[in-house]
């Protein structure tokens, strides 16, 4: 079954299942490197994800034959996917005392309240 939403520019339906298969193919390696985790001994209940990068791999070239004799091609993008899991006891919690940070206001608007201050 495919997925689909409404797109407001043109009011079609485009098809959305390309984040599904992404966000499936990810649960799918944590899920391994939970296995993997646990077979070197590790607690995987106080593992958390220390760091995840993707980078672009060489794309794979193929073609498509199209109408009247002509030939398009066919590239799919593939990745690399690195993933490091760190097995942390504590989790570090947020103080809840803390006042939030105020914001940063510039010099053209600090001048302008001055000015209407007067």
């Amino acid at each position: 079954m495919l997925d689909a939403k409404l797109s407001a520019s043109n009011g079609r339906y485009v098809r959305v299942d390309g984040q599904k298969k992404s966000a499936e193919f990810l649960l799918q390696l944590l899920k391994n490197a939970e296995s993997n985790a646990e077979f070197k001994g590790l607690d995987t209940d106080h593992l958390v994800v220390d760091h995840i990068q993707v980078n672009a791999a060489p794309k794979m070239r193929r073609r498509t034959y199209r109408a009247h004799g002509r030939i398009n091609p066919y590239m799919s993008s593939p990745c690399h996917i690195e993933v490091i899991l760190a097995e942390r006891e504590d989790a570090v919690a947020k103080p809840d005392d803390e006042e939030p940070a105020k914001k940063k206001e510039s010099k053209k608007k600090l001048k302008r309240q001055k000015m209407q201050q007067r």
